[in-house]
This record gives structure tokens, C-alpha cells and sequence, in this order.
């Protein structure tokens, strides 16, 4: 999980490449400026729309974004600690353009409708740890059943194709388990400096991703991997004595590397983690 230790990396990383002080980025962010992303090449038209999900646990507000026409594979997005926010918005709108039915959820809904995180990436982390701290396995679970419903009722949803689930970091246990908890929908798994993908006990979402029927990236932040540089052999050993495909690779950003808000934004690493989720859902939810 996110914490303060991570925040504090971040701003140093940041602020050592010279692209911004964290006082600059936090006004940035502030007023809901993002990094600007790259355009989708042959993007499709998209529709977006702020939609409402039941859960057992109340009324989840989420972003559902697809192409204009037609039926697409759909995918859901899971957002990092700083939630559902502009960024998020921007990338789920992105892979849209690319062809997917993709919504992107307030995992925080239980207490609070987006937006959770005043500041966007640049919120610091302390203050955005009740919100974490409240959700669990359990949670994911029934949340990860209640979107993929939400999805299949959808007819801008294809239902002859499977389902992706993404995850940035908290997001990435919670991308797991949506294949758990969902193992003949979801064919495709992606989670970008997951947190706690490794972690004693059988609930291990290393070990649950070795449960499911799905086909994986493993995306690692290189200052997590030197954290805990075992975890990516886990990984790898695990998912392939259970004959579960994954793609598992340590990249040169920091903790929090993808969403263009973050205060360690890094685009030439962003981009080709991009580029092979693009593979991974080609491929798997074809």
C-alpha cells in the first residue's frame, strides 16, 4: 500500500529530475492540471458518462467511458490511492480510444464520492490513509462481483469477449482478486507498482493470482523491487509452476510511475507499460 515513506521518495525523485518543485506540482495538481498524455493513434470515438453501481455495500460512483459505437471488450480500472480523480478519467478515456468499454471506480465510495483526493497525485499520502485502511479482501471481493456485473449489463460491453481488470498501486490486489472473484469473465490482469502483491498467509495475491484463469502483467517500480527484491522471483516462480502466463518486469520508474499526476510521472516509462497492456488485452481479451 501507499504510505508516507513512498510520498516522500516520490517528491525526492521528483524534484531531483528538476521537471518541478513540490510546490509548483501541488499548485499544478491543485487546480487540475495533469501531464498531458499521447494522443491514441486511429483513436475511435468515445462516449463518456458518470454512471451509479449497486454493491452490496451501497452506491458506488464511477466513470464509464467506450467507444461511440458498437460493443467492446470491458475493463475495469482499479485507481491508486488518490482514487477516482481527472488522471484516471484521462487514462480510462485512453484506453477507450483504443477500443475497450472501460470504467474506472471510486473504490473509496463507501465513505466518500470521488473526488477523495483534493490535490490529485500531489495529495499527500497521510491524509488518504483512513480511506485505504477501510477497504480489505472482503471489500474487494464484492466489489470486484458487483462491477462485473454492472459491465455485462451493459450492451457497450462485448460479452462474447473477457474481461480486463487494472490496478495502480493498492489497485493491484484488487485487480487480482476481481479474477478471482470473477475467474470465467476476467482473461486479463494488469497492475502497475502493485502494493503487497506478495504478503504471508494464503491470501497472498500472488498466490491468488496462481488460482485464477487469467493472463497476467506484472509491472514493478524499481524502488519497490529494491525494497523487496525477491518478489518479482516469487512472482514469476509461482504463477508459472500453476501454468498461469505472465509477464513480469521491474521498470526504471519510481512507486507511482503511470498516472500522469503523481509527483514521479514518468512518460517513456508509462508509454511502454502502455504498450503492453495493449498487448496483454489484444491478446487475451481478442
Amino acid at each position: 500500500m501507499c504510505d508516507q515513506d513512498h510520498f516522500d521518495d516520490d517528491v525526492a525523485e521528483f524534484e531531483k529530475r528538476g521537471l518541478v518543485t513540490r510546490r509548483q506540482f501541488g499548485v499544478l495538481v491543485g487546480a487540475g492540471v495533469c501531464m498531458a498524455l499521447p494522443k491514441v493513434a486511429n483513436a475511435v470515438a468515445v462516449t463518456e458518462t458518470e454512471v451509479t453501481i449497486k454493491t452490496p455495500d451501497g452506491d458506488c460512483d464511477a466513470y464509464f467511458v467506450h467507444p461511440a459505437s458498437g460493443a467492446a471488450p470491458g475493463v475495469i480500472y482499479w485507481p491508486d490511492i488518490f482514487g477516482l480523480r481527472p488522471a484516471s478519467r484521462q487514462m480510462g478515456k485512453r484506453l477507450a480510444e483504443s477500443g475497450y468499454s472501460v470504467l474506472v471506480v471510486n473504490p473509496f465510495y463507501r465513505q466518500k464520492k470521488a473526488p477523495t483526493a483534493e490535490k490529485g497525485g500531489a495529495t499527500p499520502i497521510p491524509e488518504l490513509m483512513p480511506l485505504a485502511q477501510a477497504l480489505n479482501e472482503t471489500t474487494h471481493m464484492t466489489d470486484a462481483k458487483a462491477f462485473v456485473a454492472w459491465l455485462d449489463s451493459q450492451p457497450q460491453v462485448a460479452k462474447n469477449k473477457k474481461i480486463g481488470a487494472q490496478g495502480y498501486c493498492m489497485g493491484g490486489p484488487m485487480a487480482i482478486r476481481t479474477a478471482l472473484a470473477a475467474p470465467d469473465r476476467v482473461g486479463a490482469v494488469a497492475t502497475f507498482h502493485g502494493a503487497r502483491l506478495v504478503a504471508d498467509g494464503p491470501n497472498s495475491p500472488h498466490l491468488q493470482a496462481a488460482a485464477t484463469k487469467a493472463q497476467y502483467l506484472i509491472a514493478i517500480a524499481q524502488n519497490d523491487d529494491e525494497r523487496a527484491p525477491n518478489d518479482k522471483t516469487t512472482i514469476k516462480d509461482t504463477l508459472a509452476k500453476a501454468n498461469v502466463p505472465a509477464e513480469v518486469e521491474v521498470y526504471k520508474g519510481a512507486h507511482g510511475w503511470c498516472p500522469p499526476d503523481t509527483l514521479v510521472y514518468n512518460q517513456p516509462e508509462a508509454d511502454r507499460a502502455w504498450t503492453r497492456l495493449l498487448a496483454l488485452y489484444g491478446k487475451a481479451l481478442a
